[in-house]
């Protein structure tokens, strides 16, 4: 039976926050969940608004995450688009 303090200590390491990103989405932004390869996350808004390049599909944007999916990925939540 596995300690309780090895749960809990699983499932603070886990804790999920919001970050400034750049997404790469070239089907637009229709979608609201993004895997991690296509994610870039920066230090601020401003930083990830002077990398977007929405010509080329990089979007900044503000999401949360990564967290893992039931399928064993790991998922970035969009919170708001910011270009």
């Amino acid at each position: 039976m596995p300690q309780a303090t090895s749960l809990f200590a699983d499932i603070e390491s886990n804790v999920v926050g919001t970050s400034a990103v750049v997404i790469y989405s070239p089907s637009g932004k229709k979608r609201t969940r993004f895997p991690e390869g296509v994610v870039e996350v920066y230090s601020s808004e401003s930083e990830a608004l002077a990398h977007a390049e929405p010509e080329k599909s990089r979007h900044a944007a503000l999401a949360s995450g990564p967290s893992r999916s039931s399928e064993g990925f790991k998922l970035f939540y969009l919170v708001r688009w910011l270009d």
